[in-house]
């Protein structure tokens, strides 16, 4: 997507669901050091976290946000980097009652399909470039399963996730998150159910990471 659709599609959403949204400020890095208000926020309502022993992060994403697309290879540079501290949980974004929300399901049902058959770390980038540099529909079952089938995918096996009842769930669960967390940009990270930075809180993707880390470290002092 290009900035110019990018735009247009931050706009209708922003109308359709009362939000504001900025994704163009998102390239301004600001160097300042991590603070509460500037470079992340602390939610109105802080939510559950699954049980662990580590932090866990929540990224909201969508295949056909250019911003989500540039984070994804930084953030599983930080996933791995944080492997033995943090529990990475993905969700695509919903928004509901937005002029892309059938988009927004489609590539959801196709995402926890790909979750649910446990192919998330060997083709989420594949499907980033699918949607972005190849205009592959990514919206629906016959359209995803010969995209994962050209990618090496059984496509029965495919085809079953797709239409289980579980992936129904997930994308029923990940718009109600959506608005639970709060959510008015892509991507947009929640540490620990209580804090969430975004491109334009952070100084722009490529900042984000150092943010997180504060964020875990924060965490885990905490913890002690």
């Amino acid at each position: 997507m290009n900035s110019k659709s990018l735009l247009r599609s931050t706009v209708l959403l922003a109308v359709a669901a009362g939000i504001v949204v900025s994704p163009l400020q998102a390239g301004a890095a600001t160097h300042q050091p991590a603070a509460e208000g500037s470079q992340f926020v602390k939610l109105d309502q802080p939510q559950p976290v699954r049980e662990s022993a580590r932090t866990e992060a929540v990224e909201f994403f969508w295949y056909s946000c250019g911003h989500s697309q540039s984070f994804e290879k930084p953030l599983q540079a930080w996933a791995e980097k944080h492997r033995e501290d943090v529990s990475l949980r993905r969700v695509p974004a919903i928004w509901p009652g937005s002029p892309e929300e059938t988009v927004q399901r489609g590539h959801a049902r196709t995402y926890y399909t790909l979750e649910r058959l446990g192919l998330v770390e060997r083709l989420q980038i594949s499907a980033f470039r699918a949607v972005h540099n190849e205009g592959v529909d990514l919206t629906t079952e016959a359209s995803s399963t010969d995209w994962a089938v050209r990618q090496g995918v059984d496509g029965q096996l495919f085809r079953q996730a797709y239409r289980s009842a579980e992936v129904q769930k997930s994308v029923e669960d990940a718009a109600a998150a959506f608005i639970r967390y709060g959510v008015n940009e892509l991507p947009t990270v929640i540490v620990q159910g209580e804090y969430r930075t975004s491109p334009s809180k952070a100084g722009g993707v490529e900042a984000m990471p150092e943010v997180l880390d504060h964020l875990v470290q924060q965490e885990q002092s905490k913890k002690g």
